[in-house]
Formats: structure tokens, sequence, C-alpha cells
């Protein structure tokens, strides 16, 4: 039978990375000053989550998809690779304003892909800093290929100011950008399809721009999404439970606990991360507690897991709808 399951991070160096998956959420960064993303839980041809302690040490989550596919998803299975990534972000500098395709585009893509809908929560917020979500009301795609042509695109972007906690959901054709200054939470889709409309005017050591995708991206944008605004949680019937997203990619709920607390899996899989706090995971092999930026994945198989906070403790809860 599977068991909680803790992987290996793998780390991303770009332009806009800093310090603080290191610093805030203890991560094996090293000395890089530039480390932008932790993916905690990915199944993506060579970028592959490989499992820490236990009889499974080793193992690749692709594996775990392939030879335990029915343990690992429960109610979802069977899956041709694990259908979601979570990850963090250090946005120590702006990053592009970009857009994400829908399934049927990426799809058209060579070689294919999933689209990317994905889900936003704040870590940590530095005063003034801000994140660019949906375009303003009244902004088509004429006004938008306006903007672009005069180097202000900024002017079109719905403007977001974040605090620590908020939630912002972001469906695929959604243009957005996370400002400098932010430490995010980020569920998705497992898809890597990124086309950008503009960076800033930024370059590289040797003074080359990063290349953008502006066709590829004006037709992936849904131009009826319009502003995005942090989530309102809805309450559930636990009250220790909020539900920030639910979509039909996945599910994000907020839990705040301060006893031990039984997590009902519900015949499906779950992503759990800390965000404040610290738990103890039973029958976790590392036998260690999870603390701030931890994450553990929970197979279908083991229907219930209980969860014992050391203090106060904000996790994240993702999961297949």
């Amino acid at each position: 039978m599977l068991y909680p399951l803790r992987f290996e991070p793998i780390f991303r160096r770009y332009i806009w990375g800093g310090r603080r998956l290191g610093t805030v959420l203890r991560k094996p960064i090293g000395a890089n000053l530039d480390t932008a993303e932790s993916w905690e839980v990915v199944d993506r041809g060579p970028d592959q989550s490989r499992v820490l302690a236990g009889p499974l040490a080793g193992k690749s989550l692709g594996e775990l998809v392939r030879l335990h596919g029915s343990e690992l998803f429960g109610k979802d299975y069977p899956q041709a690779r694990f259908p979601l990534l979570y990850k963090l972000l250090d946005a120590n500098q702006p990053l592009s304003v970009q857009v994400h395709p829908n399934d049927a585009a990426a799809a058209q893509l060579s070689p294919p892909d999933s689209g990317k809908t994905e889900a936003w929560v704040v870590l940590a917020a530095e005063p003034g800093s801000v994140l660019y979500a949906g375009l303003k009301r009244g902004f088509d795609r004429s006004a938008l290929e306006r903007e672009l042509a005069r180097g202000t695109c900024h002017l079109c972007l719905h403007r977001v100011e974040p605090q620590p906690g908020d939630c912002l959901f972001l469906p695929a054709g959604t243009v957005h950008a996370l400002g400098a200054g932010l430490l995010i939470a980020e569920i998705q889709q497992s898809s890597d399809a990124t086309f950008r409309l503009f960076d800033w005017n930024r370059v590289d050591a040797e003074g080359r721009p990063r290349p953008l995708h502006i066709e590829a991206a004006l037709a992936a944008i849904d131009f009826r999404l319009g502003p995005i605004d942090p989530q309102v949680p809805t309450p559930t019937a636990d009250p220790s439970v909020s539900r920030l997203v639910s979509c039909d990619k996945f599910v994000l709920d907020r839990w705040r606990i301060a006893e031990r607390t039984v997590i009902d899996l519900k015949e499906g899989c779950h992503i759990i991360s800390v965000v404040e706090g610290a738990i103890l995971v039973r029958n976790d092999p590392i036998g260690q507690s999870l603390t701030v930026g931890g994450t553990v994945l929970l197979p279908a198989s083991l229907a219930q897991v209980e969860i014992q906070p050391l203090e106060p403790t904000v996790l994240l809860d993702a999961y297949l709808p």
C-alpha cells in the first residue's frame, strides 16, 4: 500500500527569482541568487518529483502513476500522467505579462500539451507589491494591440495590491503577471504552455531580450474574462475548511487547524502544503514535522489521514474535482 509521499523539490532559476524560497520557506537552494520556483509535485517528461523516503524512495511520480495508479488516484484512475503541478514562486522581480492556452489550443501545439488553468495563493507580499490579473473592462483585442505597439501594455491590465492569504483564480486565457515582492503558492494543470506578451523591456546579461510570442498570446486570450479579483472564500460543512477555488481542473481548500484532524480523502489523492505552522502526518516514513513550505501527497488508498498540528496551522489542500 502507498503511504504519505514527500518529494525532492525541483528548483528553477529565472532572472526574476530571489532568495526567499530558502530564507522564508527553508528550501535547500544553496547560494543561487535567482531561484524562482520550487516544483513540489510534478510529472512532466524529464521533470519528475522523486520520493524522498520509505520503500518507494527514489521512484518518480511518473513511475507511481504507471505502477500504482489505482492506489494513487482512486476514483480518478486512470490518468496518463499526474494532471496537476504544485509549485512555490519567489517573484523578486516582475514576471513577464503572459497568457496560457486552453486545452483545445494547447492540443494543437508541437508537441501537444494540456491547457493551463491555475490559481495563486499569496504567502507573503512586500509593501506596495502588485499583481496583474485580467484585462480592464473595455479593453478588447484592438485596444491591447495598440498599447503593445506603444510599449504600454500594463495600462490594459487589471492591477491588484494583494495581501497574504489572497487567492487569485486564473482560467486559461487570462492575461496576468506577478509583480516584484511576492511569494506565491500555485496549483495548476500540469502544463508549461506559456506565451509572453511583454517583458518590461528587460535584457539578459548579454543584452538580449527574452523571446515574445505576441501572435500566439493574442490568439490564446479569452477577451470575455475581464478583470480578476481575489476569490471570496466559501464556507464548507467543516468549520476548519474554506473553499478557495472549485473548477473542472482542480479544487483548492484552505484548512485552519489547532488540534488533531482527520482528512477524509473522499476516494481521491490530495496535495497538502503547509503555509503557516507545522504538522505531523501519521505514517509519514520521514517521521519529522512538515513545516512552512513543506508538501505531501496523500494517495487515495489511504482513505483517511490523521494530521497533528504542532501549533496553529494553515494548510492548502488541492485535489481533482
